[in-house]
């Protein structure tokens, strides 16, 4: 039997709908994704907490910074590897004067905290004004740890990416422990500081591509205790630098 002209006409105009809908979704996920967050800003508290950052609250700091800077901020907390190569020393370095530049594609992260500690220590002795490039830095830090922050933004990546940077935001300011049973004591010297930071951020940035590609290759979101794992590098080199920088700033005031 032929169905009624109206229905027929409700039915196609149903399917339109559904249509519109579900492409607006996607429009709307790769917008909130293409923004650059890497993790939620409970979980770059709970990282500044493990790591025992005395301004843990200034954390998300960084991403509250995008929503006005754009693309001139967005950049720093992401580096898109294209090329798939393994992160060295020196591309951690080089990456570092690409420092808040808009037009850099691929992103440049790494050289974000280099160039953010830099800064830091340049203003370490102007009072609260030298703790806005440090809190950059510990946020860069927690980001660092996001595996598809270090993987390029293909399909897997946009449409996986706001479920990993929330996969334990919910409670995790209750789980600090989880974060800080997966720490680990990395030495940084005060003599060469940026070469010990850079191989650091390099042996980190590798740890963290090597589970995004894991994730890619089964097509799947990490699992919580994976989550915590990644957590606890990004926390053991916070603590690391703190350490390092910190105490000589104690010993350059006194």
């Amino acid at each position: 039997m032929f169905q009624p002209i109206a229905t027929c006409v409700s039915v196609g105009i149903s399917e339109i709908m559904k249509k519109l809908l579900h492409t607006l979704l996607l429009i709307v996920l790769v917008v909130l994704s293409s923004t650059g967050y890497a993790w939620h800003d409970k979980t770059h508290i709970a990282i500044a907490k493990a790591a025992g950052y005395q301004y843990w609250f200034n954390a998300a700091g960084a991403d509250i910074t995008k929503t006005k800077a754009g693309a001139i901020e967005e950049k720093n907390h992401y580096y898109n590897n294209y090329e798939n190569v393994p992160v060295t020393d020196k591309l951690v370095l080089d990456q570092a004067r690409l420092y808040n530049s808009p037009s850099d594609e691929e992103g440049h992260l790494y050289g974000a905290i280099i160039a953010s500690l830099r800064d830091y220590q340049t203003k370490k002795t102007s009072g609260k004004y030298a703790e806005y490039p440090m809190a950059f830095a510990v946020h860069y830090i927690g980001d660092l740890s996001q595996p598809l922050h270090n993987l390029p933004y293909d399909h897997f990546n946009q449409t996986h990416h706001s479920a990993n940077d929330g996969i334990v935001d919910e409670d995790i300011l209750d789980k600090i422990k989880e974060i800080e049973k997966n720490m680990y004591e990395i030495k940084l010297s005060k003599d060469d500081f940026e070469e010990d930071l850079a191989r650091e951020i390099a042996k980190i940035a590798n740890i963290s591509r090597q589970l995004g590609m894991k994730l890619k290759a089964e097509n799947r979101d990490m699992t919580k205790e994976e989550a915590y794992v990644q957590l606890g590098h990004s926390a053991s080199l916070l603590k690391a630098v703190l350490k390092t920088l910190q105490g000589q700033q104690i010993r350059n005031d006194t």
